[in-house]
Order: C-alpha cells, then sequence, then structure tokens
C-alpha cells in the first residue's frame, strides 16, 4: 500500500514522516556535539537540537507537510531550508554560534538527512511499480 493516497496521507504515514525528520535532525545534532567532544547528554542533545527542532516544526506547518510528507521536492525542500534558515536565526538569537563553517556543514548534513530518506521511500516506491 503508498504511503500517500489520493487523499493524501494516512495519519501513520505522517507520524512515521515527522518522526524520520525529528529523528535524523537529532542525529544531526548528537554527531555534532560529538564532533566537538560534548557531553553526551539528554539535556545537552536537547540545547544543541531544539532551534532545528522548532524550525522542522514550523516548516511541518508551514508548508503543510503532511498533505505530501514523502514528497522529496514538494515537502523536503521546503523542510530542509525552513529547518536550517530557522534552526540558525534561532541560533543566533540565543547567542549560539552561526559560524559559516558550521551552517555549510549544517545545510550539508540536513540536506542529506531530510532530503535523502525521502528520496529512497520514492525509490523505493518507483521499484515496487516496476
Amino acid at each position: 500500500m503508498a504511503p500517500e493516497t489520493a487523499r493524501g496521507a494516512r495519519p501513520a504515514s505522517i507520524a512515521l514522516a515527522v518522526a524520520c525528520d525529528a529523528l535524523l535532525v537529532g542525529l544531526f545534532a548528537g554527531l555534532g556535539r560529538n564532533e566537538h567532544a560534548r557531553a553526551a547528554t539528554l539535556g545537552g542533545l536537547l540545547e544543541t537540537a531544539w532551534p532545528f527542532l522548532a524550525g522542522l516544526a514550523i516548516m511541518w506547518i508551514a508548508a503543510t507537510v503532511w498533505k505530501r510528507p514523502f514528497a522529496v521536492v514538494r515537502s523536503g525542500i521546503p523542510i530542509w531550508a525552513g529547518t536550517v534558515a530557522i534552526g540558525m536565526l534561532l541560533r543566533a538569537l540565543t547567542g549560539a554560534g552561526t559560524a559559516l563553517p558550521f551552517v555549510i556543514v549544517a545545510t550539508i548534513t540536513l540536506g542529506a538527512f531530510l532530503l535523502g530518506w525521502r528520496a529512497l521511500v520514492a525509490l523505493i516506491a518507483k521499484l515496487r511499480r516496476a
């Protein structure tokens, strides 16, 4: 059964997509903390991840991603761009780092994560139809 129908995505598909996005944003934050030898605590992870998770949530609403959560272009690109932009804005407003190398790494990593799993789902769906 396809995750999206003519009427839109099923609730379980929406929940799965939200979970994938949130887990991958958390993974991004965790990898970054590990790379900089920061403490591996839940509080530390949330401190690093919250601006990007907030951006993700805002973009899920603003881009009506729940209508087609698996779409690479219609949903993935706005989610990616908005998560990075809003996350960096929130970091800047709270005095957290937004150095250019970090912005570049965050943009590339979140792009690979947030677009990558959607592209994989699209490929699997295409192969199943063939």
